[in-house]
């Protein structure tokens, strides 16, 4: 916040007319509820999470397969459900598990699906043990275009080991998950049916990689969280009447993911 401090002096040239003058400085004092990007990343990173498959027999075990992140009491984690595989080796023991912390040799916890959103690509899993540390989730819909903002995962998986990076970028565009097309040839049944129940997305001036599904998406200067990163699940839609996708990285509001939360 900005500060006034007002100084005055007397003008003693002259001996019969004694004038003061009153001097305005304004002095810029930091917001302290502002945070640098830095201490932002510090805060999320303990709760970002590797969402992967664990199978005893397989080299290597453990198959990373996209990103997530704590939420609500500590037992949960949330993630894209393109990310969660359609079914496990249940024969051989093969189980979904969440990797946290950092390094070659991460700790490794046992999870399940608790519930599902379909249309917005959304999992919400369910942790064994004791809790992790949950994100602040912020307000989406008071997310402007310009905004400032960054997001943490995994996006070249485990080949060198759990080590979270954070990309970031601004809010470049707040857009329909899926836009009419020019013939009825260029529609699929997924395409008719985002159509029928249209929401907005948050597109990135940020470029996520396939290890990126799932990352958190905050606000630079609070550490808040305000989306989910999914491009896969966008795209399908939304960049259906390309020939190449493009390199947008697109982002789920949070409040998807608060609605699921919710009992």
């Amino acid at each position: 916040m900005n500060g006034i401090l007002m100084v005055m002096w007397s003008n003693s040239r002259y001996s019969k007319i004694s004038s003061w003058f009153i001097l305005v400085l304004t002095i810029i004092v930091p917001n302290s509820f502002a945070k640098s990007l830095a201490d932002s990343i510090q805060q999320i990173k303990p709760s970002v999470v590797g969402v992967a498959t664990y199978l005893p027999t397989r080299s290597p075990p453990v198959n990373l397969l996209g990103t997530g992140f704590v939420v609500d009491d500590g037992y949960h984690v949330v993630t894209n459900a393109h990310v969660i595989p359609a079914k496990l080796n249940l024969a051989k023991k093969e189980r979904l598990v969440v990797l946290y912390g950092q390094g070659r040799k991460p700790s490794m916890r046992e999870a399940r699906v608790f519930k599902a959103d379909e249309a917005h690509d959304l999992a919400l899993l369910r942790l064994k043990g004791t809790t992790l540390k949950p994100l602040t989730l912020g307000d989406s819909s008071q997310v402007r275009e310009g905004d400032k903002i960054a997001f943490t995962g995994y996006p070249i998986g485990l080949v060198l080991g759990l080590y979270p990076a954070t990309h970031h970028g601004i809010v470049a565009s707040i857009t329909p998950v899926a836009i009419p097309v020019a013939s009825a040839k260029e529609l699929d049944i997924t395409h008719i049916q985002r159509l029928r129940s249209p929401y907005n997305v948050f597109q990135l001036d940020a470029t996520a990689y396939p290890g990126n599904s799932g990352s958190p998406v905050f606000l630079a200067t609070t550490g808040e969280v305000i989306g989910i990163v999914n491009k896969v699940f966008v795209k399908q839609t939304k960049e259906s009447v390309l020939e190449k996708p493009s390199g947008i990285t697109y982002a789920i509001p949070i409040k998807y993911v608060k609605a699921l939360i919710k009992p």
